[in-house]
């Protein structure tokens, strides 16, 4: 199922993003390009991300696994290293938080799995 950004077609560029659920299923979205992934998700209805903190790195809510980049991401700041320690389920090598992955170009067809 895609579900449309609210702001599409007023000329913001987007990405697609694709989470899949804990029960296999699979949500996709236009993401408009300079917002994190968590509000994306959040604004999507992705069950499983909440974002508690809103963003602050001060949880580990919005913990998901990339099972695909079509670019290389960001590296992890020592923050974000630091909340992935406490996050539920355990991280593991893929996990981030996705409050800080931002929707660039470079990240069209980003495939990330709450967790």
């Amino acid at each position: 199922m895609t579900t449309k950004w609210k702001n599409e077609g007023f000329g913001m560029e987007t990405i697609s993003v694709t989470w899949i659920l804990t029960d296999g299923s699979r949500r996709s979205a236009e993401v408009v390009t300079g917002g994190n992934l968590m509000q994306a998700a959040l604004d999507n209805g992705i069950d499983g991300i909440v974002g508690q903190c809103g963003g602050s790195l001060a949880c580990a809510t919005c913990h998901v696994t990339v099972e695909n980049a079509p670019a290389p991401l960001p590296e992890i700041a020592p923050d974000e290293d630091d909340m992935l320690d406490m996050a539920e389920p355990e991280r593991v090598r893929a996990s981030r938080l996705s409050c800080q992955l931002i929707a660039a170009p470079e990240l069209d067809g980003i495939v990330l799995r709450v967790p």
